[in-house]
């Protein structure tokens, strides 16, 4: 029986060169570990990636549960892309990179 491997290609995508901001949305549920976590790598992923050109803003649900209506919130943490559209949603800690850059669309997986 002969396998065949899979190959990959990847491919970085440049942020967007415009000057509006990546808007990102972090919502969760008090300061859990996870909650922590997601946040923790975000702001890496946002530090590496978007040069400056980003804002987060995080949403405690615990606090605001409303907040969490208008993204249609069903698990979390999630973070939310606003901008640029099309909006994107990421659920979980954030810790696998590659899957948070192909969300965000910084890169591009063939």
């Amino acid at each position: 029986m002969n396998e065949k491997s899979v190959v990959k290609t990847i491919k970085r995508k440049p942020p967007k060169t415009d000057d509006n901001k990546w808007v990102l949305r972090l919502y969760v549920a008090g300061q859990s570990p996870k909650a922590l976590t997601a946040f923790t790598n975000l702001k890496k992923i946002c530090a590496e990636q978007l040069e400056g050109k980003y804002s987060i803003e995080v949403i405690d649900l615990l606090i605001n549960p409303q907040r969490g209506n208008e993204d249609q919130i069903l698990a979390l943490p999630t973070l939310v892309r606003k901008l640029p559209v099309p909006v994107r949603k990421i659920i979980g800690d954030l810790s696998d990179t590659e899957r948070v850059l192909v969300g965000l669309d910084l890169l591009r997986v063939d």
